[in-house]
């Protein structure tokens, strides 16, 4: 049995779609008060994970506690607790933001604050009074997630919460997040942005294929990724000298003035070769979370 410190405990879970086994025994333990990043490929099995978390789809075997509830046996209790936001958002075109915020509340008893739902929606620039048919996606997703976070949740679930925002309105949700957890709320969120996970996650669990294959510190993985480097030199250089730095490939040379590379792991090295250099512009290109779970993979199969 999970500890009463367990805010999420999944043991042997597995989902089938008819013949389809979505779920192959996924183990999970998030503890409460921790940010932990869940993390995969499309199709990997995040959001059917999460739907029966939360008994929105029934599980076919293994062990579920959620706030220490089977939310099988009681999803109204579980789902009480927790703010939760899909990945796939169906709202009512015809509301308004307020409107249908209302009506959530009245689902949930009046347990949110009127005043903190209207301080959420002003920082995210969010207008309550328009209609949402009227509203663009990312004004859209901002109403998901104000009405996953309005009632100060003890649990928030979220499946990329920050699809289809902008740079610094994404920051603010992440902003927000970390606010709430540190006022005593566990978050279980899936994202595909990797400077996402690396900035608030405190643990990463990585699902392929339906089973969870590490649960990890989220710098590892950008230090197991490749990053692009493209360097322009003041004069020309030999830049396939660069290829004796550790973990350093040099992919492409343009009449010495110009060099792209990739890197493997940290940058370290590179930048005190390139300091002996006459670099006259340096620029990198992280990877994408795809990406890193491709070199991830890789690895694994290496050794």
């Amino acid at each position: 049995m999970p500890s009463t410190n367990t805010a999420i405990h999944t043991k042997d879970l597995t989902k089938f779609y008819g013949s389809f086994q979505a779920l192959h025994g996924v183990d999970l333990s998030v503890q409460r008060g921790e940010i932990f990043g869940f993390l995969g490929p499309n199709s990997a099995g995040k959001t059917t994970t999460i739907r029966c978390l939360l008994d929105l789809i029934h599980r076919d075997g293994g062990e579920v506690t959620v706030l220490g509830i089977d939310p099988s046996a009681d999803p109204v209790a579980v789902r009480r607790s927790v703010g939760y936001m899909p990945g796939e958002l169906h709202l009512d075109g015809s509301l308004t933001p307020e409107a249908l915020l209302r009506y959530f509340n009245e689902l949930r008893h009046g347990a949110a604050d009127w005043t903190h739902v209207r301080q959420l929606a002003g920082r995210l620039g969010l207008e309550l009074k328009r209609p949402i048919r009227n509203l663009s996606h990312g004004n859209k997703q901002k109403v998901g997630i104000v009405q996953a976070l309005m009632h100060k949740p003890e649990l928030i679930i979220m499946d990329e919460p920050t699809q289809g925002l902008d740079p610094m309105m994404a920051n603010e949700v992440l902003r927000l997040l970390k606010e709430l957890q540190a006022a005593g709320s566990t978050v279980f969120f899936s994202s595909h942005i990797m400077n996402e996970v690396e900035s608030i996650a405190h643990r990463v669990g990585i699902i392929r294929d339906g089973r969870i294959v590490e649960v990890a510190d989220p710098k590892t993985l950008g230090k197991r990724a490749l990053n692009r480097v493209r360097v322009r030199f003041q004069q020309p250089v030999d830049g396939s000298e660069l290829s004796k730095v550790s973990g350093v490939t040099v992919l492409s040379q343009d009449n010495a003035h110009f060099v792209q590379l990739q890197v493997e792991g940290t940058m370290d090295a590179l930048i005190k070769a390139l300091a002996k250099l006459p670099v006259s512009d340096f620029e990198t290109e992280r990877p994408s979370l795809e990406e890193a779970f491709l070199a991830y993979y890789d690895d694994m199969e290496k050794k």
